[in-house]
């Protein structure tokens, strides 16, 4: 049987502007390049996973409308299928300025997120059961976060495990992570002072919060992790060479998709994330979340296979 993940979390319109420097204040740019996508830690997971040969779902809120027919027919390009929690109603997922620079491909981004979206927990858990039933992990990024509380219930009672994206601390997520089974944190991902220590000492003190694996990415340096057994790790990306860094856009979500996927299938914790940092790696050298995918083939196709 062929493993399954479904993603929970916040799908958005990009639109991806390549400049040589980001503008200052009252200055005009013009850019080298610009395309438009679906974009979102949990879209780009998603689609990470379904090009890696993992079938997954997305459950996010798109509704109806101009902007959510582009998201949904972007994910459905991809081979992603989408839950939608706000079906049958008027829907703007939010649309994300990305920057990026030519030189070093480093992006600079500005969005709404999910904030204009509310009161999804209900819906989540009326599809919960039925979405997460058959599935071989479950993928969060934060966002949409009553529905992601629903959907890990219904998960950790199934014996699914809950991975978690931890791209920014969000207020309420220490009720997530109390059903979270391994959270990767991003580089800069910060909890309040005043309940969690920064740095080295986050991976302890997440912990505490209740998952077992606590690993953090740090850009092109070393992702770092702990299990609950006290013992840790350390994954060191490929180098790559500074003028090969096309753009870093997406590199974190298909961090998270790579490692969701090698989850799914049954991989150990130490060893899907090693395989994740190698997909993300390469992501790297080419332009957008999944510029990758299209460079070395299209779907069920991974960096280093070849």
């Amino acid at each position: 049987m062929s493993a399954r993940l479904v993603c929970c979390g916040l799908a958005t319109l990009d639109v991806v502007q390549v400049v040589d420097a980001l503008p200052g204040p009252d200055e005009k740019v013009v850019a080298r390049g610009a395309s438009l996508a679906f974009g979102g830690p949990a879209a780009n997971a998603a689609a990470t996973a379904v090009a890696l040969g993992v079938p997954t779902v997305l459950v996010t809120a798109l509704g109806t409308g101009l902007v959510a027919d582009a998201v949904r027919a972007g994910l459905a390009a991809r081979g992603v299928e989408v839950v939608d929690l706000i079906e049958g109603r008027p829907g703007a997922p939010a649309v994300s300025t990305v920057l990026v620079t030519r030189s070093t491909g480093q992006r600079a981004v500005v969005s709404v997120n999910a904030t204009g979206v509310e009161r999804l927990g209900a819906a989540a858990a009326g599809v919960a059961d039925a979405v997460v039933r058959g599935a071989d992990a479950l993928l969060l990024d934060g966002h949409h976060l009553a529905a992601g509380v629903a959907l890990a219930a219904a998960a950790r009672g199934d014996g699914v495990p809950v991975l978690l994206d931890g791209g920014s601390w969000k207020p309420g997520l220490e009720e997530l992570l109390a059903l979270v089974d391994h959270a990767v944190l991003s580089a800069d991902f910060a909890v309040d002072p005043g309940v969690t220590p920064a740095g080295e000492d986050a991976l302890d003190a997440v912990a505490t919060l209740g998952p077992a694996t606590v690993a953090r990415s740090a850009g092109g340096g070393p992702l770092r992790w702990r299990s609950a057994d006290g013992t840790r790790g350390v994954v060191r990306p490929p180098a790559i060479p500074p003028g090969e860094v096309v753009d870093t856009l997406g590199a974190g979500d298909v961090l998270h998709g790579a490692f969701a996927a090698h989850v799914a299938r049954g991989s150990d914790v130490p060893s899907a994330l090693a395989a994740a940092v190698e997909v993300a790696s390469a992501s790297v050298r080419h332009a957008g979340a999944l510029g990758w995918v299209d460079a070395l083939g299209g779907p069920a196709t991974e960096p280093g296979a070849r």
